[in-house]
């Protein structure tokens, strides 16, 4: 009988320890982009955003998602906005898709690249992994300005060690099927396409 009141205390005491330890703390992936990661045109869940958070669930990761994406955002204005992003999500990973709505409206380029530059530091600074996304823009500005605008995040990548994901679009941009009809914004059935082409960059990159 003693036996057993004591095996009682003893599963009690391992219940209670259960019921009150401190929760696994999740890491974050803070997606900061443009209408590119903001689903623009769909349902949020459609999103390819919404797919990577699937996918974390799905195998069990200790990793969440918060996306802070905002259609038709600069890197001026992502800049403005990073400081109080970094101190609220304290993320692990940051992935920034940003440059394309400079791109379009012909922003100077040392203007991209200084404010994308700024970014990277401050996350850094904050010990804040960064996955750079290569961005393309339609040959509206002629060969020379897209060129070097894709450059720019080439160059970045090797000068602060940040891995570059390919432009994240490709099989996707371009086709009329895949696009909304303001030729810019995929569908949802273009989403697992775009999930597919970053997946493999952000597990690398979680490892």
């Amino acid at each position: 009988m003693r036996r057993l009141a004591t095996s009682v205390i003893v599963l009690f005491a391992l219940v209670a320890q259960a019921a009150f330890a401190s929760p696994v703390s999740q890491k974050t992936i803070l997606v900061y982009g443009d209408s590119l990661s903001a689903a623009y045109g769909l349902e949020i869940q459609q999103g390819w955003v919404s797919l990577l958070q699937e996918k974390l669930d799905q195998t069990k990761s200790d990793w969440k998602v918060v996306n802070l994406s905002i259609s038709g955002e600069t890197t001026a204005g992502g800049l403005s906005r990073l400081p109080a992003a970094l101190k609220e999500h304290r993320p692990e990973l940051m992935l920034l898709q940003l440059g394309a709505n400079d791109g379009m409206r012909g922003t100077p380029l040392t203007s991209v690249s200084n404010n994308l530059e700024q970014m990277i530091q401050q996350a850094q600074t904050e010990d804040v992994d960064v996955l750079l996304f290569e961005m393309m823009i339609p040959p509206n500005y002629g060969p020379v300005y897209t060129r070097k605008f894709t450059r720019i995040f080439h160059d970045l990548g090797k000068e602060y060690t940040v891995s570059v994901v390919p432009f994240f679009l490709d099989g996707v941009a371009g086709h009329p099927k895949l696009n909304q009809p303001d030729g810019i914004h995929p569908v949802a059935k273009a989403q697992p396409m775009i999930f597919n082409n970053v997946w493999p960059h952000i597990k690398t990159a979680m490892e």
